[in-house]
């Protein structure tokens, strides 16, 4: 496709990580370097911000709160489960995202996020060259869940794994110092449907010692039957065992462990909440083996760990901002930026690539087997190798006076609206 000129859109969607604020920062700086872009704007709360047409001037934010961005976790434009149908069943939606392209000379549109915001750009790009509107849409990767697929990992997903496994390390100190009395300790990591993220906290075993113990991740069919036995076969060894769950536990028949039931089942995505998976467990290890145990879930607070955050996941988040602009300003069209290992043998090395949108957002990336030791409770060396280059370095993150993190809040200076009120769905 060829460049125009004109604005452009960057936006957020889905969970917010420690470094998705280094994509937008990336991709801010770049924009503004290319004379084919009038201005920068960024949505309010992702495309629920497009459709509201709450958009803001990152242009007129003091260049330190972009710089800081670099180094601010969660979503600073503000994120949004907000979920567009297929074009047949929402047209309406997406009608009056490009009403709202065109009102403010809109021509790029950079989408951080997962599958369904990559999916949300490709029908929006795709409508937009239906109709002659001429606009380019290139997704920048976000998931702490590193299940998208065509990219060799998630920016997110590298601090999240240092941050867990930093965790299971340690709490398993605290099991350890206390075994006598709390022999088991159950740990709950996000994930859904992947076990990437409870995979990395087998990074934090270097001895037999050291926790976690076991690890269960959805790839490996769970069972509680051995289970326990896993559970009694450690705990004889070292009189105790620190134990890693994914939320998203399947049994042989593909079942949830766990899921939550009612109203509030499914979020806004039509996604299956989980949840609740380590404190059933903790049940089970006391009822089944007899053992005293605790249970740990530690929620949104692993996405969003900035102060021990991963220099290299930061690095990598910030270069896939940079790139997406880059990607546009060449023509690239519909495409999502990548990350590609470089195997040359001398350490790790990392480029980006393109994908298609529409590949990745009906594709989801699992944890191999090769990666899962064959009794389906531990990772293998193999893993190592995958992950350990992904949690290396800290971000340099200031500190005030008061000891706690200086994180940037940004203006939002909002545009005047130009179009007709809308309601959502």
């Amino acid at each position: 496709m060829s460049v125009a000129k004109g604005n452009c859109l960057i936006a957020q969607s889905g969970g917010p990580t420690a470094v998705i604020n280094a994509s937008v920062a990336g991709a801010a700086e770049e924009a503004m370097k290319h004379s084919e872009i009038s201005g920068v704007y960024a949505a309010l709360n992702g495309i629920r911000g497009v459709l509201l047409e709450e958009l803001f001037d990152l242009g007129k934010e003091p260049s330190k709160h972009i710089r800081g961005l670099h180094c601010t976790p969660s979503a600073a434009l503000g994120s949004c489960r907000y979920k567009l149908k297929e074009l047949q069943s929402s047209q309406a939606d997406y009608e009056r995202i490009l009403e709202v392209f065109k009102a403010h000379n809109i021509h790029y549109f950079f989408y951080a996020g997962g599958n369904d915001s990559m999916d949300t750009a490709d029908k929006t790009a795709k409508l937009a060259a239906e109709t002659g509107y001429e606009l380019v849409a290139v997704g920048i990767p976000k998931t702490i869940d590193n299940d998208l697929a065509y990219t060799d990992h998630c920016p997110g997903y590298g601090s999240v794994a240092k941050y867990v496994a930093t965790v299971a390390m340690e709490a398993g100190r605290d099991t350890e110092a206390l075994y006598t009395t709390d022999t088991c300790t159950v740990l709950e990591v996000m994930g859904r449907n992947t076990g990437w993220i409870a995979a990395a906290t087998g990074l934090a075993r270097r001895c037999d010692e050291d926790a976690p113990h076991l690890i269960y991740l959805p790839e490996a069919a769970f069972s509680l039957e051995q289970f326990v036995a896993d559970v009694k076969s450690v705990q004889s060894k070292l009189g105790r065992a620190f134990i890693i769950v994914g939320e998203g536990l399947k049994d042989k028949n593909g079942n949830y462990v766990t899921t939550q039931t009612g109203d509030f089942a499914k979020d806004s995505f039509g996604h299956i909440q989980l949840g609740g998976v380590a404190e059933m467990l903790k049940n089970v290890v006391e009822q089944e083996a007899g053992f005293k145990c605790r249970y740990i879930k530690l929620g949104t607070a692993q996405r969003n760990a900035m102060h021990f955050a991963s220099a290299t996941d930061a690095e990598e988040a910030a270069m896939c901002g940079r790139a997406a602009v880059q990607a546009a300003m060449s023509g690239v069209w519909c495409k999502m930026i990548t990350l590609v290992r470089k195997e040359n043998g001398d350490g790790y090395e990392c480029t980006t690539g393109l994908a298609d949108l529409s590949a990745v957002a009906n594709g989801e990336k699992k944890v191999p087997a090769e990666f899962i030791n064959q009794e389906g409770n531990f990772i293998t060396e193999a893993f190592r190798q995958y992950a350990g280059p992904l949690i290396r370095g800290q971000v340099d993150v200031e500190v005030g006076e008061d000891g706690l993190p200086v994180y940037v809040r940004l203006e939002k200076h909002m545009l005047d609206k130009k179009t007709a009120a809308y309601a959502l769905e």
